[in-house]
């Protein structure tokens, strides 16, 4: 054999180790956007599970009050809607939705000191936040995985390969600007 052919043969195997372990580092950081998305997932069913049992509690005080109660009723439904169809997108507008309407439950709930004092209501709204501020932590995870895949897959030559092996592009888990502006305490007594 010639020295060429183990030049050859030296840049053929250099270049397969490359792309084997370029190969694996999309299944990993694939992989890893998918437990992400499982993280809020399982988060997201404790919160559904939950919510019927706060507006339950909440039903016996606040008789009149029933437009708010729809309201986190429907927002709950949507977002479990979009969980279960994997769809992103939906789930954070969903998202946005069921929060606005939980502000709004929390804060009709000031008017009734009954509910407030109920020892039931107060395990669940702590519960609720709790859940909430979990899922916030669980988005930032998700959303800094699908970001390093994102990434990953727009870079050359990792692009070439991507497309080679069909590694596609997630979606980042957004929310409506009414999610992230600041909150009118006013508004949400007068609902």
């Amino acid at each position: 054999m010639s020295i060429a052919t183990y030049v050859f043969l030296g840049i053929f195997a250099a270049l397969f180790l490359y792309a084997v372990t370029m190969y694996n580092n999309f299944v990993r950081l694939k992989n890893n956007v998918a437990q992400a998305w499982s993280n809020i997932d399982v988060l997201l069913k404790q919160r559904h599970d939950e919510l019927p049992k706060l507006v339950e509690a909440c039903k016996q005080y606040m008789k009149h009050e029933r437009g708010v109660l729809d309201e986190v009723t429907q927002a709950r439904a949507a977002v479990q809607n979009a969980r279960v169809a994997g769809d992103v997108a939906a789930l954070g507008a969903a998202e946005t939705e069921l929060r606005m309407g939980l502000g709004r439950l929390f804060a009709v709930a000031e008017n009734y000191p009954e509910l407030r004092a109920n020892e039931n209501f107060q395990h669940l709204q702590n519960r609720i936040s709790q859940l909430e501020a979990q899922i916030s932590d669980r988005r930032e995870f998700y959303n800094d995985s699908v970001n390093a895949n994102n990434i990953r897959i727009e870079t050359f030559p990792d692009n070439v390969l991507a497309t080679l092996f069909r590694f596609g592009l997630r979606p980042l888990l957004k929310f409506k600007e009414s999610e992230i502006k600041d909150v009118n305490v006013k508004a949400l007594f007068n609902t």
